[in-house]
Parts: structure tokens; C-alpha cells; sequence
């Protein structure tokens, strides 16, 4: 390292805040968001993932709430179908900006290493029923799988699609078709060509390109990483670059973290915010509930590294063996994961339910700790147009009457 360039050492505190700074989680947010804002956080992110279950908000909205508080989901929805987004394989299904296309071509030209996800063996023994597809769309416009009539049962996970829903999901893989929107969070596909116009794979980086790129970029949007967090974000496979070799061309700085063996790895745009990090100058003031597909916890290992939240979603996980409950949110608060939430919205009946609040080991259930966490339900509740919050059991035990009596009263919290 330079003299221009020290290698700062960070404690948790400040390793933590730098992360949630390069998220957009740092401070909280004192404007009214915009149409604008959500593109900008989906760029400052890189990519947001995908998720159907809809207990609470559907997870990319739900992530887009955490940072921007309310907002209008339609706007995620109209930049898809601007051709703002696009919608491909990245940490998983997401959606990313139209910019970064490139950077996922070789995916689509090559997707063995895709796995499961690929349906490249789907394509090679049903040829003439993929092409039927593909020209039904060429000749009668975009279409949703919904359109085509299912000719028995009802379909579950890939292998129980019927044919023409596992046709479109390969060609989408394959480049062939994109998302042009969604209608009412269905994919509506359409060819390549219409969705993108002009696209040319002249333009597309090389490999070896695209695996500095997504580096630099998994590097930026985490604020800090290990050489292990990297790969994850992406989902990249080998031969991942060593980010040292990075740091070597003055791509990539390094620095410290008190108690940790292995360096941290922090992009040069994020030199400003790691020396106030390390001068103890960031101060997390957000409290928020995080989708379980949020960046921030998505990586299991990493937020138990970082910030000591050992998180599972058991939604997959049999009920009696649920320790937390089926779709619990993380929460967020000035710095530290604190605990999770089970929520289920009932919008119909107006009613946000908590079915438990459970607060992490050695967390002080203190007056302000619950005050901001009954004022972030609070919130985010009324996003999901349910005025009630109702509780129905805490961990620990002592924390359920003071917390029902703080969201009972939204005007005392408000004030």
C-alpha cells in the first residue's frame, strides 16, 4: 500500500456501518422517494433478487422499502417494462440494470455452468416443442406462461411444469427471450430482439473482463469484503480472481479488521467512507425490517461474520421444527441485527400481524430499542396499507406488553 493509500484497520462497529453505507443503509432517509431513487438503488445494490412469497411485501419490493421507505411499487414494475431492468440469473433470479446486460451474456451463451436453472438438457430433447414457443411468441406477441393451456394437473416446482412453461423459462435462460414486464408479477416474455433492440455481442465484454468487473463490483456494493464474500454475490463460479491481484493494479484497496485473520477488500470509490469508518465517523441511524432476500443477510456466513446474526429462513423448514417461524424479517437497528419478526400482512382486513418478536441474545430490550423497532413496523405496516399491529408473542416474554403498548399508540411515536 501507498502512503497515499494506508491500510486502515476497523473495529466491528465501524466494518459494520461501512457495509451498510455502501448499501444505502447507513442514515435514515429524510426525503420522499422518487421513481428516480428506485433505479439508483438498484444500481448502488447491482442487483436485486427475486422472490414470490407474499406473507409481507414480495421480497424486491420489500428490499426497495428498507431503503427508501414508502414508495410506490409500481415504479419497480414500470422501469421493467421501460427497458430500464432486466430480469436474469445473477445472485439468483433478479432484476439488474439494462446496463450491465453485457455483463451476463456469456451466461446466456454458455449455461451449463447455470446447473438445474440452465434447462439446457429440456432444450436438446425437446427441440420442436421449444421452437413452437419461440415462434408462437415471434407471431402472436409477448405471452405469459399462463397463456398456454395446461393439459393435465396442476404443475408445482421445474419438474412439474407443463412443457410450455419450462420451454419459455430455458429460452429466457438461453438469451433467446427476455422479461418485457411483469402482469401482475407474472413474467410476460418476449423475444430478445423486441425487448433489447440493437443489442449486438460484439459489444459484450470478455470473460475475462466480466470477472474483474463482477469483483469490483460485489467489492463496491458490499462497502467491504472478504476474498470469500466475493463469489456469492454474483453467484460466480471458478476460476474466481484473487482480489489481492486487484489491489496489486490499484483496482482494489485493502484494510483491517480488529479480531479478523483475513484482510478486507474495499473499492477506491469507497475511500472517503472507509476513513471516516476508521475514524470512528459513521454513525448507522437506521432501523428497518429487512427482507430475508436482502443483501445485507442473504450470504448466511457473511452476516454471521459481520454482524453475529446466525439467520435461517424456515419457510422450507417443517412447522414443528421452526424455531422462529416461517418467513421471519431481520431487523435492522443503528448498526446491529437485533432481532427477527414473523409478520403476515392481512391487507384485506387492514391488519399487520406479528406473530413473534424475537430479539437476538444479550440484545437490552431498552426503552428506545423498542421504541424505534415498534415506530419501524409501525411504518411499515401503513406501507402495507394495514393501520393495525397486531402482537401476539415476544421473545423474551417481558418485551410483549411494553412493545403492544408502543404500537397501539402510532400519534406517541410519531411525536
Amino acid at each position: 500500500m501507498s502512503e497515499l493509500t494506508p491500510e486502515f484497520t476497523l473495529s466491528i462497529g465501524a466494518a459494520r456501518a461501512l457495509h451498510l453505507a455502501a448499501q444505502g443503509m447507513l442514515l435514515a432517509r429524510r426525503t420522499r422517494a422518487t421513481k428516480d431513487d428506485v433505479l439508483a438503488a438498484i444500481r448502488r445494490m447491482g442487483v436485486l433478487q427475486i422472490d414470490t412469497i407474499s406473507v409481507v411485501a414480495r421480497s424486491p419490493y420489500l428490499v426497495l422499502w428498507s431503503r427508501l421507505g414508502d414508495y410506490e411499487p409500481a415504479w419497480l414494475d414500470a422501469l421493467l417494462a421501460e427497458g430500464r431492468l432486466f430480469e436474469y440469473w445473477a445472485h439468483e433470479a433478479c432484476v439488474i440494470p439494462i446496463d450491465d446486460y453485457g455483463l451476463y451474456r456469456h451466461r446466456m451463451l454458455d449455461t451449463a455452468p447455470l446447473g438445474w436453472k440452465s434447462g439446457a438438457s429440456w432444450m436438446r430433447g425437446n427441440a420442436e416443442q421449444v421452437a413452437r414457443v419461440l415462434e408462437h411468441i415471434r407471431v402472436k406477441g409477448p405471452a405469459r406462461a399462463a397463456d398456454f393451456e395446461r393439459k393435465e394437473g396442476k404443475g408445482g416446482g421445474w419438474w412439474e411444469w407443463k412443457p410450455e412453461k419450462r420451454s419459455l423459462e430455458a429460452l429466457f435462460t438461453a438469451g433467446k427471450l427476455m422479461v418485457a414486464r411483469r402482469q401482475n408479477f407474472h413474467r410476460v416474455y418476449d423475444l430478445a430482439e423486441r425487448v433489447l433492440p440493437g443489442w449486438d455481442d460484439s459489444r459484450a465484454p470478455s470473460l475475462m473482463e466480466v470477472r474483474r468487473e463482477f469483483v469490483l463490483r460485489a467489492v463496491k456494493a458490499l462497502g467491504l469484503a472478504k476474498a470469500a464474500w466475493i463469489p456469492d454475490y454474483h453467484r460466480t463460479k471458478p476460476p474466481h480472481l484473487a482480489p489481492q491481484a486487484l489491489v496489486d493494479e490499484g483496482l482494489l484497496l485493502r484494510a483491517r479488521v480488529e479480531g479478523w485473520k483475513e484482510p478486507v477488500f474495499v473499492h477506491p470509490d469507497h475511500a472517503g467512507i472507509l476513513a471516516s469508518a476508521a475514524a470512528g465517523k459513521l454513525n448507522p441511524t437506521v432501523t428497518s425490517l429487512l427482507s430475508p432476500f436482502d443483501p445485507i443477510v442473504w450470504d448466511r456466513r457473511r452476516a454471521l461474520e459481520l454482524f453475529g446474526f446466525d439467520y435461517r429462513l424456515e419457510c422450507y423448514t417443517p412447522a414443528e421444527k421452526r424455531q422462529y417461524g416461517y418467513f421471519t424479517l431481520p431487523v435492522l437497528r443503528r448498526g446491529q441485527l437485533v432481532g427477527r419478526i414473523d409478520a403476515k400482512a392481512h391487507r384485506a382486513a387492514g391488519v399487520f400481524e406479528l406473530k413473534s418478536v424475537a430479539l437476538e441474545t444479550g440484545v437490552r430490550p431498552s426503552e428506545r430499542l423498542l421504541r424505534d423497532l415498534a415506530t419501524a413496523v409501525g411504518r411499515c405496516a401503513r406501507w402495507h396499507g394495514c393501520p393495525r399491529v397486531e402482537l401476539a408473542g415476544a421473545q423474551p416474554a417481558a418485551v410483549a406488553a411494553p412493545l403492544r403498548a408502543l404500537l397501539s399508540d402510532p400519534e406517541g411515536l410519531a411525536a
